[in-house]
């Protein structure tokens, strides 16, 4: 499973630039829409594109390994007795 960091990009940015930053403000200096930020945010297993992705390493000026995490899915549990 994918996990993205949107919301802890967002407190960084937060921390560094001293002033709030909300999904509004990342939408409107992206272009992407405000519901696919929430959805990316908030979602288990949102699939966004690779333009969002794109969008986002610009705004946050980041590499794709600090905006989307790999979770390995557990592995299935033995059926031997």
């Amino acid at each position: 499973m994918l996990r993205f960091r949107l919301k802890e990009l967002l407190a960084e940015k937060q921390f560094n630039d001293g002033h709030a930053v909300t999904l509004i403000a990342v939408a409107e200096a992206t272009g992407i829409h405000r519901m696919t930020l929430s959805k990316l945010a908030n979602h288990k297993g949102y699939n966004p594109s690779a333009d969002v992705l794109d969008k986002l390493c610009t705004y946050f000026k980041c590499r794709i390994e600090d905006l989307v995490v790999h979770l390995p899915d557990d592995p299935p549990a033995s059926s031997e007795a």
